[in-house]
C-alpha cells in the first residue's frame, strides 16, 4: 500500500503535469522534460523523482486525455444515422489531433509508446473500427473501404492541420469523406 503524497509533493506533481501537457502539446511527446520542470517551477531531479522516465509521465498524462476518445465513440454509438455517427466520429477526432501534437503522435506511432498509452490508443482505434463497421453494415461506407484507408485519411489529414494550421483539414475532410459514400 503506499502512502499518499505530502501536500508539497502533490502539488509539484500537479504543477509537472500541468506543465507536461502544455509542452508536449506544443512540442509533441519529445519535448523538453528541462522545459517541464521550468514550466512547474521545479528542478529537474524533482521531475525525475515523480517521473522516473519519460513514458511514466507519458503514462501518467496522455491516457485521460485519451479519454475524449470514450466521449466521441459514445456521441457516434448515440447517432442513429450511420454515416453521420463515422463523419462526426472522424471530425471530433481530427479537431482534438490537430489540437494537441502529443495525442497526434500517440495515434500515429510517432513515439515508442508507453504500455498504458499503447493500451489506450489501441481502445480508440477499436472505436474508429466499431464506428466504421457499423457504417458498413449500414451500407453507408463503401464495402472496400478498410480500417486502414479511414486510419490513413486521419493521419494525412491531421498532419494537414499540423502543418498549416488548426482548422486547415476541416474543407479537405468533407471532399475525402465523399470518396467513402456508397454509391451503389
Amino acid at each position: 500500500m503506499t502512502r499518499p503524497l505530502r501536500r508539497d509533493a502533490a502539488r509539484n506533481r500537479d504543477h509537472l503535469l500541468r506543465a507536461a501537457a502544455a509542452v508536449f502539446t506544443e512540442q509533441g511527446l519529445a519535448g523538453s522534460l528541462e522545459e517541464v520542470a521550468r514550466r512547474a517551477g521545479v528542478s529537474i531531479g524533482t521531475l525525475y523523482n515523480h517521473f522516473p522516465t519519460r513514458d511514466t509521465l507519458i503514462d501518467a498524462l496522455l491516457p485521460p486525455r485519451l479519454a475524449a476518445v470514450d466521449g466521441f465513440a459514445a456521441e457516434a454509438a448515440a447517432e442513429p444515422d450511420p454515416w453521420l455517427a463515422f463523419t462526426g466520429f472522424a471530425t471530433n477526432l481530427l479537431s482534438q489531433l490537430t489540437k494537441d501534437r502529443a495525442l497526434l503522435e500517440a495515434f500515429t506511432g510517432d513515439h515508442p509508446a508507453a504500455a498504458a498509452l499503447a493500451d489506450a490508443c489501441r481502445h480508440g482505434m477499436s472505436h474508429l473500427s466499431t464506428v466504421l463497421t457499423r457504417a458498413r453494415q449500414a451500407g453507408a461506407i463503401r464495402p472496400d473501404a478498410t480500417d486502414q484507408d479511414v486510419v490513413n485519411l486521419l493521419w494525412a489529414l491531421s498532419l494537414l492541420g499540423e502543418t498549416t494550421g488548426e482548422g486547415a483539414w476541416r474543407q479537405p475532410l468533407h471532399f475525402a469523406l465523399d470518396g467513402f459514400v456508397n454509391r451503389r
